[in-house]
Protein backbone atom coordinates (compact mmCIF):
# COMPACT_ATOMS: atom_id res chain seq x y z
CA UNK A 1 0.00 0.00 0.00
CA UNK A 2 1.63 3.50 -1.33
CA UNK A 3 1.42 5.65 1.69
CA UNK A 4 0.51 9.34 1.00
CA UNK A 5 1.98 11.89 3.49
CA UNK A 6 1.50 15.54 2.31
CA UNK A 7 -1.03 17.83 0.24
CA UNK A 8 -0.51 19.43 -2.55
CA UNK A 9 -2.46 22.42 -3.15
CA UNK A 10 -5.04 22.89 -6.68
CA UNK A 11 -2.71 25.82 -8.09
CA UNK A 12 0.70 23.86 -7.13
CA UNK A 13 -0.44 20.70 -9.10
CA UNK A 14 1.38 19.72 -11.98
CA UNK A 15 -0.55 17.27 -14.00
CA UNK A 16 2.19 15.08 -15.79
CA UNK A 17 2.94 14.17 -12.16
CA UNK A 18 -0.74 12.77 -11.46
CA UNK A 19 -1.05 9.19 -11.60
CA UNK A 20 -4.16 8.49 -10.42
CA UNK A 21 -7.46 10.09 -8.91
CA UNK A 22 -9.85 9.93 -5.31
CA UNK A 23 -13.29 11.09 -5.55
CA UNK A 24 -14.01 11.40 -2.04
CA UNK A 25 -17.07 13.06 -0.17
CA UNK A 26 -16.67 15.21 2.53
CA UNK A 27 -15.92 13.68 5.19
CA UNK A 28 -13.32 11.46 3.38
CA UNK A 29 -11.90 15.10 2.40
CA UNK A 30 -11.48 16.03 6.24
CA UNK A 31 -9.03 12.94 7.40
CA UNK A 32 -5.89 12.78 9.13
CA UNK A 33 -4.90 8.69 8.11
CA UNK A 34 -7.45 6.83 6.29
CA UNK A 35 -7.23 3.57 4.09
CA UNK A 36 -8.26 4.58 0.05
CA UNK A 37 -8.61 2.90 -2.99
CA UNK A 38 -7.98 5.19 -5.69
CA UNK A 39 -10.49 5.60 -8.87
CA UNK A 40 -7.51 3.74 -11.13
CA UNK A 41 -7.31 0.88 -8.58
CA UNK A 42 -3.84 2.20 -6.32
CA UNK A 43 -4.43 0.80 -3.05
CA UNK A 44 -3.56 4.52 -0.95
CA UNK A 45 -3.28 5.07 2.69
CA UNK A 46 -3.45 8.89 3.95
CA UNK A 47 -1.08 9.29 6.61
CA UNK A 48 -0.68 13.24 7.02
CA UNK A 49 -0.16 14.61 10.58
CA UNK A 50 -3.15 16.33 10.98
CA UNK A 51 -6.36 15.98 9.65
CA UNK A 52 -6.68 18.70 7.00
CA UNK A 53 -9.45 19.66 4.44
CA UNK A 54 -8.54 18.77 0.72
CA UNK A 55 -10.60 20.59 -1.90
CA UNK A 56 -11.94 19.79 -5.26
CA UNK A 57 -8.52 19.65 -7.65
CA UNK A 58 -6.08 19.26 -4.53
CA UNK A 59 -3.77 16.00 -4.78
CA UNK A 60 -1.98 14.58 -2.32
CA UNK A 61 1.39 13.40 -2.58
CA UNK A 62 3.08 9.60 -2.53
CA UNK A 63 6.26 8.94 -0.89
CA UNK A 64 7.72 8.58 -4.12
CA UNK A 65 6.90 12.05 -5.24
CA UNK A 66 3.64 11.03 -7.46
CA UNK A 67 0.67 13.02 -7.18
CA UNK A 68 -3.35 11.36 -6.50
CA UNK A 69 -5.63 14.22 -7.31
CA UNK A 70 -8.79 14.66 -5.20
CA UNK A 71 -12.19 15.17 -6.76
CA UNK A 72 -15.15 16.07 -4.89
CA UNK A 73 -17.99 13.67 -4.95
CA UNK A 74 -21.80 14.20 -5.35
CA UNK A 75 -23.52 13.75 -2.11
CA UNK A 76 -26.88 14.87 -0.96
CA UNK A 77 -27.40 17.88 0.07
CA UNK A 78 -29.75 20.82 0.61
CA UNK A 79 -30.37 24.19 -1.45
CA UNK A 80 -31.25 27.42 0.88
CA UNK A 81 -32.63 29.99 -1.24
CA UNK A 82 -35.04 33.05 0.22
CA UNK A 83 -37.42 35.62 -1.64
CA UNK A 84 -34.53 38.50 -0.35
CA UNK A 85 -30.73 38.48 0.29
CA UNK A 86 -31.65 39.71 3.92
CA UNK A 87 -33.69 36.77 4.61
CA UNK A 88 -30.84 34.31 3.35
CA UNK A 89 -28.20 36.38 5.37
CA UNK A 90 -30.12 35.25 8.55
CA UNK A 91 -30.48 31.64 7.82
CA UNK A 92 -26.76 31.82 6.82
CA UNK A 93 -26.35 33.21 10.70
CA UNK A 94 -28.32 30.54 12.48
CA UNK A 95 -26.47 28.01 10.42
CA UNK A 96 -23.42 29.36 11.22
CA UNK A 97 -23.70 29.71 15.05
CA UNK A 98 -24.75 25.84 15.50
CA UNK A 99 -21.25 25.35 13.67
CA UNK A 100 -22.38 23.42 10.66
CA UNK A 101 -20.66 22.77 7.44
CA UNK A 102 -21.83 25.59 5.14
CA UNK A 103 -21.03 26.31 0.99
CA UNK A 104 -21.93 29.94 0.33
CA UNK A 105 -22.87 30.56 -3.13
CA UNK A 106 -23.99 34.11 -4.44
CA UNK A 107 -28.14 33.51 -4.23
CA UNK A 108 -27.90 30.21 -2.21
CA UNK A 109 -26.29 28.21 0.83
CA UNK A 110 -25.94 24.51 0.66
CA UNK A 111 -25.60 22.03 3.90
CA UNK A 112 -25.86 18.77 4.40
CA UNK A 113 -29.12 16.80 4.45
CA UNK A 114 -30.13 16.92 7.79
CA UNK A 115 -33.89 16.88 9.07
CA UNK A 116 -33.27 19.20 11.75
CA UNK A 117 -31.53 21.88 10.20
CA UNK A 118 -34.37 21.69 7.58
CA UNK A 119 -37.02 22.41 10.13
CA UNK A 120 -34.56 25.02 11.59
CA UNK A 121 -34.23 26.84 7.65
CA UNK A 122 -38.06 26.56 7.06
CA UNK A 123 -39.09 28.05 10.43
CA UNK A 124 -36.86 31.27 8.97
CA UNK A 125 -39.24 31.16 5.93
CA UNK A 126 -36.60 29.93 3.02
CA UNK A 127 -36.57 27.20 0.73
CA UNK A 128 -35.17 24.28 0.32
CA UNK A 129 -34.51 21.58 -2.28
CA UNK A 130 -32.97 18.49 -2.13
CA UNK A 131 -29.96 18.33 -4.62
CA UNK A 132 -26.99 15.88 -5.31
CA UNK A 133 -23.52 18.01 -6.05
CA UNK A 134 -20.54 18.05 -4.72
CA UNK A 135 -20.24 19.98 -1.25
CA UNK A 136 -17.26 22.42 -0.62
CA UNK A 137 -18.26 24.33 2.74
CA UNK A 138 -16.16 27.34 3.76
CA UNK A 139 -13.42 26.28 5.23
CA UNK A 140 -12.65 26.74 9.38
CA UNK A 141 -16.12 27.92 9.89
CA UNK A 142 -16.87 25.24 11.90
CA UNK A 143 -13.58 23.73 12.77
CA UNK A 144 -12.64 24.90 16.38
CA UNK A 145 -9.54 23.84 18.42
CA UNK A 146 -6.38 25.13 19.86
CA UNK A 147 -4.89 25.57 16.78
CA UNK A 148 -7.72 26.58 14.80
CA UNK A 149 -6.17 30.20 14.40
CA UNK A 150 -9.37 32.09 15.39
CA UNK A 151 -8.10 33.82 17.99
CA UNK A 152 -9.82 32.94 20.72
CA UNK A 153 -8.68 30.40 23.88
CA UNK A 154 -11.51 27.99 23.54
CA UNK A 155 -10.21 26.28 27.44
CA UNK A 156 -9.67 29.67 29.21
CA UNK A 157 -12.30 31.94 27.18
CA UNK A 158 -15.01 31.63 29.73
CA UNK A 159 -12.97 31.81 32.60
CA UNK A 160 -11.74 35.47 31.70
CA UNK A 161 -14.83 36.55 30.56
CA UNK A 162 -15.87 35.86 34.33
CA UNK A 163 -13.32 37.15 35.66
CA UNK A 164 -13.71 40.16 33.44
CA UNK A 165 -16.83 41.29 34.77
CA UNK A 166 -16.15 40.04 38.23
CA UNK A 167 -13.48 43.10 37.55
CA UNK A 168 -16.09 44.99 35.98
CA UNK A 169 -18.45 44.55 38.97
CA UNK A 170 -15.73 45.19 41.67
CA UNK A 171 -15.22 47.81 40.13
CA UNK A 172 -18.96 49.23 39.24
CA UNK A 173 -19.36 48.33 42.85
CA UNK A 174 -16.56 50.46 44.22
CA UNK A 175 -17.30 53.21 42.58
CA UNK A 176 -20.96 53.65 43.19
CA UNK A 177 -20.34 53.25 46.93
CA UNK A 178 -17.39 56.37 46.60
CA UNK A 179 -20.15 58.24 44.74
CA UNK A 180 -22.76 57.07 47.04
CA UNK A 181 -20.36 58.09 50.50
CA UNK A 182 -19.96 61.64 48.31
CA UNK A 183 -23.31 62.40 48.25
CA UNK A 184 -24.32 61.41 51.74
CA UNK A 185 -21.43 63.89 53.04
CA UNK A 186 -23.90 66.71 51.73
CA UNK A 187 -26.95 67.91 53.20
CA UNK A 188 -28.07 69.89 50.63
CA UNK A 189 -30.18 67.54 48.41
CA UNK A 190 -32.08 64.73 48.85
CA UNK A 191 -32.84 61.44 46.66
CA UNK A 192 -36.01 60.81 45.45
CA UNK A 193 -38.12 58.75 42.69
CA UNK A 194 -37.99 61.36 40.06
CA UNK A 195 -34.19 62.21 41.34
CA UNK A 196 -33.51 60.89 37.69
CA UNK A 197 -29.95 58.61 39.59
CA UNK A 198 -31.31 55.06 38.06
CA UNK A 199 -31.52 53.87 41.43
CA UNK A 200 -34.07 51.90 43.12
CA UNK A 201 -34.09 54.17 46.22
CA UNK A 202 -36.62 51.93 48.28
CA UNK A 203 -34.36 48.63 47.89
CA UNK A 204 -31.54 51.28 48.25
CA UNK A 205 -32.11 52.64 51.07
CA UNK A 206 -34.18 49.73 52.73
CA UNK A 207 -30.68 47.98 52.53
CA UNK A 208 -28.47 50.53 53.79
CA UNK A 209 -30.09 51.92 56.61
CA UNK A 210 -27.74 51.73 59.17
CA UNK A 211 -25.42 52.95 56.83
CA UNK A 212 -27.02 55.92 56.02
CA UNK A 213 -27.19 56.68 59.47
CA UNK A 214 -23.93 56.69 60.20
CA UNK A 215 -23.11 58.23 56.87
CA UNK A 216 -25.12 61.56 58.33
CA UNK A 217 -23.29 61.91 61.50
CA UNK A 218 -19.94 61.27 59.77
CA UNK A 219 -21.40 63.82 57.35
CA UNK A 220 -22.15 66.33 60.35
CA UNK A 221 -19.04 65.84 61.91
CA UNK A 222 -17.24 66.38 58.72
CA UNK A 223 -19.10 69.59 58.21
CA UNK A 224 -17.57 70.37 61.65
CA UNK A 225 -14.15 69.47 60.88
CA UNK A 226 -14.09 71.55 57.58
CA UNK A 227 -15.78 74.95 58.95
CA UNK A 228 -12.95 74.45 61.91
CA UNK A 229 -10.26 73.96 59.08
CA UNK A 230 -11.76 77.43 57.21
Amino acid sequence: MLRATSVVRKAAVKADRVVDTLTLDHDDRNRRRLALKADGGLDILLDLDKATALADGDAVKLEDGRLVQVKAAPQSLLEIRAENPLRLMRVAWHIGNRHTPAEIAADAIYIENDHVLAEMVRGQGCTMTPVERPFQPERGAYDHGDDCGCGHDHHHGHHHHDHGHHDHAHGHAHEHAHAHDHKHDHADHEHGASCGCGHDHKHDHDGHAHDHDHGHHGAGQGHKGHSHDH
